[in-house]
């Protein structure tokens, strides 16, 4: 959809006819073109690190951008005046896509179009509000496709770091509040973080290995899909395969004759099973390693303070501050990563990881004085 050129295509889009903008709505119209501009900035940098299908769907935005930008373009006439900067937002995104691009700069691009304003502005046309909205649905494509290709190993590394900084730091104070010695703490730290990284990077290539086995156990046999150019036109059992993977009878009928009828060499029994359910749930030895390494690099927070040598209160305190702020971390790139809000996932983070830790810690306190 182009962008309108007047108010007369758009009715009650424009300052009224004889009116004359007012200062603040001038200034709005110059930060929506600043943005507008921007943003098309953000998928063209994207584009360019990108090649086939995504590239071209993302030059694509940044085309729409264009007419949204003409848009403002065309109202303010000569009272464009001089270019504004984004919104700061705006040229966040900017940078990232510069700098790194990726499926985070997607997220954040994702929600940056669902906020859109052009809701509650009498300027700007219905179709651009439509197109923001369109937009946000098309990023939020491009998205899950990245989300898929980093999903098995970004799982088990965001489970391995929390599980590292939460397990480790209850563990460490548990022992602390107990009434150990700081050497005693400190090597129960250390073992604390060997044994379960071996054990977090074991589960995770176990877990992996028998997601794919059990993926693989579905996938048709090549003889059988093979066999389908030699079936019997007018009696065969093609639909009763359809039906058993959930089609109904008239469904599978059809679906059965068109396969009969389309045959070729390279026909699969399978055609309509997603080819990328392994690539969602990734490699074996990637989940292992990653969830092993970011085990042990949450799990080495904690003690921290430990081996720099401070003890008492103080190494507590630390301790619970070092590890607080990696959950924060954490929490806020799932939540950018999954489109929701950062703040909240993060709270919510660091409000599980503490209570475990202060629970345990509260633990140790109750056996250390029973024991003493």
């Amino acid at each position: 959809m182009a962008a309108t050129n007047s108010s007369a295509n758009h009715p009650g889009t424009a300052h009224p006819e004889g009116s004359e903008p007012t200062a603040k709505q001038l200034k709005q119209w110059r930060q929506y073109l600043a943005d507008e501009r921007a943003e098309g900035a953000v998928y063209r940098e994207l584009a360019s690190r990108r090649d086939g299908e995504e590239r071209e769907i993302l030059l694509g935005l940044a085309e729409a951008e264009a007419r949204h930008e003409q848009h403002w373009r065309d109202l303010l006439g000569d009272k464009a005046g001089k270019a504004v900067s984004g919104s700061k937002r705006t040229r966040f995104l900017g940078f990232l896509a510069r700098h790194f691009g990726g499926v985070f700069v997607l997220a954040l691009a994702q929600q940056a179009e669902n906020r859109t304003e052009y809701g509650t502005e009498p300027a700007a046309p219905p179709h651009m509000l439509a197109d923001e909205r369109i937009h946000g649905e098309v990023v939020r494509g491009l998205a899950t496709r990245g989300r898929q290709r980093m999903s098995g190993t970004f799982r088990a590394a965001v489970f391995g770091a929390n599980d590292g900084l939460v397990s480790n730091l209850a563990l460490i104070l548990g022992i602390g509040a107990s009434g150990a010695s700081t050497s005693t703490v400190l090597l129960s730290g250390i073992a604390g973080l060997l044994a379960g990284a071996l054990s977090m990077g074991a589960g995770e290539y176990v877990s992996v290995s028998s997601q794919r086995e059990l993926l693989a156990a579905e996938n048709p046999d090549p003889e059988a899909s093979r066999a389908i150019g030699d079936l019997d036109v007018d009696a065969n059992e093609l639909a009763l395969v359809y039906r058993a993977r959930g089609m109904d009878a008239d469904e599978a009928e059809a679906h059965a004759a068109h396969m009969i009828a389309t045959f070729t060499a390279n026909s699969k029994l399978a055609d309509d099973i997603a080819e990328d359910r392994h690539e969602a749930i990734g490699t074996a030895w990637g989940a292992a390693i990653s969830s092993f390494c970011f085990f042990a690099s949450g799990a080495l927070i904690p003690i921290l303070p430990y081996l720099f040598g401070l003890e008492g209160f103080a190494a507590v305190a630390l301790s619970s501050g070092l590890v607080g702020i990696a959950l924060l971390l954490t929490g806020a790139s799932v939540g950018v990563l999954s489109g929701s809000s950062p703040i909240k996932r993060a709270l919510r983070q660091l409000a599980i990881g503490l209570g475990a830790a202060a629970a345990t810690y509260a633990l140790g306190s109750i056996f250390g004085a029973t024991l003493g």
